[in-house]
């Protein structure tokens, strides 16, 4: 018991020094190509400065989206504005081509009149924000236990292979970037991707190359299962109950059509 309250005591002392230590420590720089590898220790609230990415690289919203993030602050009661921080960073990230470089957030910090580490700490909290560079495509393959069960890694390896590219890595032309995630939230849809904004679901190995091949000609594939059997979420096998569509004001005209 004595042994263990001194442990309990010291514990305090000792993070307080750990923290002085990182507080003091230099910033490192370490230069990257543009597109390196993407693992799982790059999530992180680690930043590391480069040529590309530091607090001197210039930033401004362009002149439509200046328009837009005026539209976002005018959503949010006065003295509330900070709390627009999530969508400019997303207006900021797309306008980046889907990453958010450091002097997107601090210009998202000066804009709202909030401090810097503010925004760090958003950034860095939500997995949506890319805070290093992606492929013009980024897909995040979902392998959690539904997606897994339906042959989740199946369709994963495809990708691997299709695109020659393993986890976290992007294709040579700067195309894609491919992640492994967990669930997205379409499980009754497993296997599925999401790539950029768009859910790609009911997956197998060749559906799943065959969005690729589609994207990489330019071409935009049909958004949601690609089984071909179902519009959603529906029974695979088909409707069993509520086979005719319902009516009533509420519905827009063709909905079903």
């Amino acid at each position: 018991m004595f042994r263990l309250t001194r442990v309990l005591t010291k514990a305090p002392q000792r993070l307080k020094q750990a923290r002085l230590s990182q507080i003091s420590a230099p910033r490192v720089s370490v230069q990257h190509s543009f597109y390196r590898q993407r693992n799982y220790s790059d999530v992180s609230s680690q930043h590391i400065f480069t040529d590309y990415n530091n607090e001197n690289t210039p930033f401004e919203f362009s002149e439509e989206n200046e328009a837009k993030v005026k539209e976002i602050i005018a959503k949010y009661p006065k003295g509330f504005q900070k709390s627009a921080v999530m969508p400019l960073l997303d207006l900021a990230q797309r306008q980046c081509g889907n990453w958010l470089p450091l002097a997107a957030m601090n210009k998202v910090a000066k804009i709202l009149s909030i401090p810097e580490v503010h925004v760090y700490e958003v950034a860095t909290f939500y997995t949506m924000y890319n805070r290093t560079p992606v492929g013009k495509y980024f897909i995040q393959m979902c392998t959690t236990t539904p997606c897994m069960v339906e042959g989740g890694y199946e369709v994963l390896d495809a990708l691997k292979q299709r695109l020659k590219i393993n986890l976290g890595e992007t294709t040579k032309d700067k195309k894609f970037t491919l992640i492994e995630v967990e669930c997205l939230g379409a499980c009754a849809n497993a296997p599925m991707m999401q790539i950029n904004d768009d859910y790609y679901e009911d997956l197998t190995p060749e559906t799943a190359v065959r969005v690729i091949d589609q994207l990489e000609k330019g071409e935009q594939p049909k958004i949601g299962p690609q089984c071909g059997t179902r519009r959603a979420a529906e029974p695979a096998g088909g409707l069993t109950t509520l086979t005719e569509p319902p009516t009533g004001p509420c519905l827009k005209p063709g909905l079903f059509d």
